[in-house]
C-alpha cells in the first residue's frame, strides 16, 4: 500500500474535513479515502470511529468487502460536495431538504442506543449516559460520516462556508474568523504560496518599472 501523509484536517468543520480527504497538498492528487484500508485510517485520524471497532470490523470483513464500502465513502463525498457548492456562500433554508434524501436515507440505518456507565474522574467515579452505536458491519462505518454531514448542514451558517482562493487548491473550509476574512486553507500551504507570488510580482514590476 502507497505511503500517504497525514489525512488533512483545515476546515473547522467534519462535514468539510470529510470533503477534503481527496486534494492536491503538493504536487500530486491524493486520496486519503481510496481502498478499504485508507478508509480505515481516515476514520481514526477524523476520531470519528473508536480503534477496537475499527479492528474488529477489519478482522471480520470478507475480501474486498471495506473496498465496496469505501466506494460508497467516496460517492457520498462527491454528492455532498456538488450539495455543498450549490448552497455555498448564503443561507441554507429549509426548502433544501428535498435535496437532502441520500443523507436521510443513510441516517435511518444507524443503530445506536444509551446506556449508563462508569466514568472516571478526578474527584471519583461517577456515572455517565452514553451514545453507544452497534458495528454490525463495514457498511457500518459509513454512518459516522454521515452523522457528521447532517451535523454539518443543520448546525453550519452556510453564508461562511468557502473555498481556498489558492491556485489549484480544492479544499474547503467554514470561516470562523471573527471579521470572516480567511481566505485560504492553511496559511502554511496556500497563504505562503500566494505571498511568495505576489513577492515576485512586485520584485519583477519594480524592474520592470526601474
Amino acid at each position: 500500500m502507497e505511503h500517504k501523509p497525514p489525512a488533512i484536517f483545515v476546515a473547522d468543520a467534519l462535514g468539510l474535513d470529510f470533503l477534503n480527504s481527496v486534494a492536491t497538498p503538493v504536487d500530486t492528487p491524493v486520496d486519503w479515502i481510496d481502498s478499504g484500508d485508507s478508509l480505515l485510517e481516515w476514520l481514526a485520524q477524523a476520531k470519528l470511529v473508536p480503534a477496537d471497532a475499527l479492528d474488529e470490523l477489519k478482522a471480520r470483513a470478507m475480501p474486498g468487502e471495506l473496498d465496496k464500502v469505501a466506494d460508497q465513502a467516496r460517492a457520498l463525498r462527491e454528492w455532498f460536495r456538488g450539495f455543498v457548492r450549490k448552497h455555498m456562500g448564503r443561507p441554507l433554508t429549509a426548502r433544501a431538504l428535498s435535496e437532502l434524501a441520500p443523507l436521510n436515507e443513510l441516517l435511518e440505518r444507524d443503530e445506536t442506543f444509551s446506556r449508563i456507565l462508569r466514568h472516571r474522574h478526578r474527584d471519583g467515579d461517577r456515572l455517565e449516559l452514553q451514545v453507544v452505536r452497534r458495528w454490525r458491519s463495514p457498511e457500518s462505518l459509513l454512518l459516522p460520516i454521515g452523522e457528521a454531514l447532517a451535523k454539518f448542514v443543520c448546525e453550519e451558517d452556510f453564508t461562511h462556508v468557502k473555498a481556498c482562493e489558492g491556485y489549484g487548491c480544492t479544499l474547503m473550509f467554514a470561516d470562523h474568523t471573527r471579521r470572516r476574512a480567511r481566505r485560504w486553507c492553511s496559511m502554511a500551504i496556500c497563504g505562503n504560496r500566494a505571498k511568495q507570488a505576489a513577492h515576485r510580482n512586485r520584485l519583477k514590476n519594480k524592474s520592470l518599472t526601474g
